[in-house]
């Protein structure tokens, strides 16, 4: 049988009838940009999360880029994060002129060391390297579905006159002390890219906050600074918009998140009972709830168990192998290997295992025997 890594397709079959109808309301109007999908769209997913705005843009380094154009970050800010993610976080600082700094990750979470912050703060006047940057916000990045220990970012962020931007692309569904994830910082950040547990067919994307002031800004900006008009510009802003036939996709799909979900649960559970003995299965904090965008686990014997999972034809994938200050686009900012030691650990020992809502039996059943479960 062929095991596949994420399944759209299963979950296209289930869902086929809705998407059709949606796709097919948007080919009768035509209004394939900023279309009815989109505000429809952006009501269920604030709803959803319970922010008082969800602004959609077209992906979810957008998602994150918009908010930092709208916090006027630039040359001489410092934006803390984590090495321990995806390019796109980072990036988008880096785009701006502004610069990362990079804040190690709890090795047990694989998120933002609350600690590691309050002495990162601390100590940047301290360093040659970064005494001249003006300390500005925290993108705090809520890694494989669990959300960052918010309490704590927002304390220190709010001590410090620091805004906090919550990275949610893989945590949408997830979360934190009863609240969900996007509603956990004063603006959120989420992906629709297709292999999230929420994805389009396509790029997308949407910021989340409470603020009217923030939400006019980001709308202004996802579609190219524009005022009154759209030949109105008040500022510099980007081509952000979500494509109407995204919208629509995911409103389909939305229908059936919250049974996807449970359906996640449930393979997370399984996999945690079926593989603690052979490696280090994720922990997930007794507060939190994760919506396994990745299912990761931790092994010193990482490349003789892809093999073997390899030779059973299971796809194994690696989130990530080179944190962000061993990659060549921020060697400029002068880290070292050993600056950020969890984070370098968990690079070398994680590896993903196959991971949707549609897992069958004979799945698990390949990979414990291929593990020695």
């Amino acid at each position: 049988m062929t095991i596949n890594f994420i399944d759209l397709m299963a979950q296209q079959q289930a869902i086929q009838a809705q998407l059709q109808e949606r796709i097919q309301k948007v080919l009768t109007h035509c209004q394939f940009i900023m279309g009815p999908e989109v505000k429809e769209l952006e009501t269920r997913l604030a709803d959803y999360v319970g922010a008082k705005h969800a602004v959609s843009c077209a992906s979810g380094t957008d998602a994150l880029l918009m908010p930092l154009m709208a916090y006027g970050v630039g040359p001489g800010d410092a934006i803390f994060t984590t090495p321990f993610t995806f390019i796109a976080t980072a990036e988008v600082i880096q785009l701006l002129g502004a610069v990362p700094v990079f804040v190690d990750i709890d090795p047990k979470t694989f998120n933002l060391d609350p600690e590691a912050l309050a002495q990162a703060i601390g100590n940047l006047g301290k360093n040659p390297r970064t005494a001249s940057l003006k300390p500005k916000g925290i993108i705090a990045v809520d890694l494989f579905g669990q959300p960052a220990d918010y309490d704590a970012i927002n304390a220190l962020a709010k001590k410090h006159g620091l805004f906090v931007i919550e990275d949610a692309a893989q945590s949408f569904g997830g979360t934190y002390k009863g609240r969900r994830a996007c509603s956990l910082a004063e603006v959120a950040a989420t992906s629709f890219f297709p292999a999230k547990p929420l994805g389009g067919y396509g790029d997308g994307g949407a910021v989340f906050t409470t603020s009217e002031e923030m939400a006019a800004t980001l709308r202004s900006i996802r579609v190219h600074g524009q005022g009154v008009h759209k030949y109105d510009n008040v500022r510099i802003g980007i081509n952000g918009r979500l494509d109407t036939l995204q919208a629509a996709i995911l409103l389909a799909k939305m229908d059936i998140f919250d049974q996807e979900v449970a359906a996640r649960q449930q393979v997370a559970q399984r996999y945690c009972e079926g593989l603690k003995k052979v490696v280090e299965v994720p922990y997930v904090a007794p507060e939190c709830t994760s919506v396994w965008a990745q299912y990761s686990v931790l092994s010193d014997h990482r490349e003789e168990l892809q093999a073997k999972l390899k030779t059973a034809g299971v796809p194994t994938a690696i989130y990530y192998p080179k944190p962000l200050h061993r990659q060549e686009a921020f060697t400029h900012l002068g880290y070292r290997d050993g600056d950020f030691p969890m984070s370098e650990r968990a690079a070398a020992r994680i590896f993903s295992l196959p991971m949707h809502p549609y897992m069958q039996d004979q799945v698990f059943e390949i990979i414990f025997k291929a593990l020695g479960a």
